[in-house]
């Protein structure tokens, strides 16, 4: 099969329409069409089918997409490994990262200050991205590695055509000023019942991040609706609103500050926890590149989740 209207079809996944994958490749729409047709008698099999106005993937064009994935990745590494060895340079891995991994795991990604790197680790790009973001990112190759989180109460698929790593899962705690905590009568460490702070204020993340969603189904699992007074995706702002007895909130434990006698912080007897991996596309985890990368976030994953 030709590999350019393969990635054609890939895009193709991506975008929707032919109209916007033509806009995409700087094609005409025409021009897609015919390639995607091309493509189909070389299958031998029907990869799309029109309802309506639109072309939607039949099952084997989605398995055909699911194989692309992997031919087109280990084609990317190739080139991109062979132009770093003409250019005399090291390969580059490019990965997305929420803020918590960003901060406590990528960091390690890199020598330290007074080290040299070793002659086999490639060179990193780092983005900041959401969960959401960063696979998106990593569908339109725009990334090698996706670092992503999912929540015990809001499991989500893995993106089509790719695999994962589990780097490690974390316990989410409820926050609270210890003056707080003592007018509920807290000890310091127990764990907490949310539906006692159905009539605190609260203090949440943005509503398009995962953490948000999160807290809105922990409270309502626990028969309440929590009432923001803030909402701010840092989660040292949330803490440092705690510090004021601005509210409450639910932070993951990876994402807490440094002990402070103004916090008090609990587990929850009904608890969630978030599970954070390295996502990527299929077969490409066998790039040594990738696989250095991997390796290196796992060790990271484990130092940073034993302190």
């Amino acid at each position: 099969m030709d590999v350019r209207r393969l990635r054609l079809l890939v895009e193709f996944a991506v975008q929707g329409t032919v109209t916007a994958t033509a806009d995409a490749l700087h094609l005409t729409g025409p021009a897609v069409s015919q390639q995607l047709a091309a493509l189909e008698k070389e299958a031998g099999v029907q990869l799309l089918v029109k309802r309506g106005r639109r072309l939607e993937l039949t099952a084997a064009g989605q398995r055909l997409i699911d194989h692309a994935h992997v031919v087109l990745g280990n084609l990317a590494a190739a080139e991109s490994e062979l132009a770093a060895l003409r250019r005399g340079e090291r390969s580059r891995v490019r990965i997305a990262a929420f803020p918590t991994a960003a901060r406590a795991l990528l960091p390690r990604l890199w020598p330290g200050p007074h080290s040299a790197p070793a002659p086999d680790a490639p060179l990193i790009h780092l983005v900041e991205h959401e969960p959401h973001a960063a696979e998106s990112a990593l569908r339109k190759h725009q990334v090698d590695i996706a670092i992503t989180h999912t929540y015990s109460l809001l499991p989500r698929s893995l993106p089509p055509g790719c695999e994962q790593r589990p780097l490690f899962e974390e316990p989410v705690h409820l926050v609270l000023h210890t003056a707080d905590a003592a007018r509920h009568g807290l000890r310091p460490g127990a764990a907490v019942d949310l539906r006692l702070f159905a009539e605190d204020p609260w203090l949440l993340p943005g509503p398009e991040t995962a953490c948000h969603e999160m807290t809105q189904r922990a409270c309502g699992a626990a028969g309440f609706v929590p009432q923001p007074v803030a909402v701010a995706n840092d989660f040292t702002v949330l803490t440092a609103l705690i510090a004021r007895r601005a509210g409450v909130a639910l932070i993951p434990r990876l994402a807490l500050p440094s002990p402070s006698p103004e916090l008090s912080v609990h587990m929850l007897t009904a608890p969630v926890h978030r599970r954070v991996q390295a996502v990527y596309h299929l077969g490409t985890g066998r790039r040594p590149d990738i696989r250095h990368v991997l390796d290196t976030l796992a060790a990271a994953a484990a130092v940073a989740t034993a302190n």
